[in-house]
C-alpha cells in the first residue's frame, strides 16, 4: 500500500522537499500560488507518483525536480494546471536520472488549459545520463477542444456547466482522492 500524501495551496509560495524511500503518492492542489518542489527517490525499486493541479488567477511558476538517487526507481508526474486570465503561469519540470542509477522509469504529463489569452511556458526537462532508463514527457498548452465542448452543449449542458464538467475532470482526474481534504480547491473549482 503507497503512502498518500495530500497538499492543498492558497495563495502562498512555498517550498517541498520530499525524501521517498516507501511508494508515495503526492496530491498537490494549488490555487493561485507558486511552488518549488524537491523530491528524492531514495531507495531502490521505490515508486512516485506525483499529481500537481494548480488554478491560476496571477502570475505564478511551478518548479518541480525529481531525482532517481537509486537504481529501479520510478516517476509518474501528471501536472494539470488552469490559467484563468491573461497571466503567466509556467512549469519547470525536470526528471533526473545520474549515470549511477539504472532501470529507472522517469515519465511526465504537463498540461496547461488557458481559458483565456494567458501566457503559459512548460519546459519539461529530462537529464539523463543513464542508457538503462525508460523516460517520456509531454506538453499541451491550449484550450478545451471546441469539439468536445460542442459536443456537451449538443446534449443540452449550458457552457457554463461544460467548462464546470471539463475543468472537475482536468483538475480531479483520480477517483480515489479524499473530497473532504481538498474542499478548499474543490469549491475553487465552483469560482471560475
Amino acid at each position: 500500500m503507497a503512502k498518500i500524501i495530500y497538499v492543498v495551496d492558497d495563495n502562498e509560495n512555498k517550498n517541498y522537499k520530499y525524501n521517498i524511500k516507501e511508494d508515495t503518492i503526492i496530491y498537490h492542489f494549488s490555487i493561485n500560488s507558486s511552488s518549488d518542489v524537491e523530491i528524492n527517490l531514495d531507495k531502490e525499486d521505490v515508486s512516485l507518483y506525483y499529481y500537481y493541479n494548480n488554478i491560476n488567477y496571477d502570475d505564478n511558476k511551478f518548479n518541480i525536480k525529481v531525482n532517481h538517487n537509486k537504481n529501479n526507481t520510478h516517476s509518474e508526474l501528471f501536472n494539470h494546471g488552469v490559467n484563468v486570465f491573461c497571466n503567466k503561469l509556467m512549469y519547470y519540470v525536470d526528471g533526473v536520472v545520474p549515470k549511477s542509477s539504472s532501470k529507472c522509469i522517469c515519465n511526465q504529463d504537463n498540461q496547461i488549459i488557458n481559458m483565456d489569452n494567458g501566457k503559459s511556458t512548460i519546459c519539461p526537462n529530462l537529464l539523463i545520463d543513464n542508457y538503462d532508463v525508460d523516460s517520456n514527457h509531454s506538453a499541451y498548452i491550449g484550450k478545451f477542444k471546441d469539439e468536445v465542448m460542442f459536443y456537451l452543449m449538443s446534449r443540452g449542458i449550458s457552457r457554463e456547466v461544460a467548462y464546470r464538467l471539463l475543468l472537475n475532470g482536468f483538475l480531479i482526474n483520480s477517483d480515489c482522492i479524499e473530497k473532504d481534504k481538498i474542499k478548499l480547491f474543490l469549491d475553487e473549482i465552483e469560482k471560475i
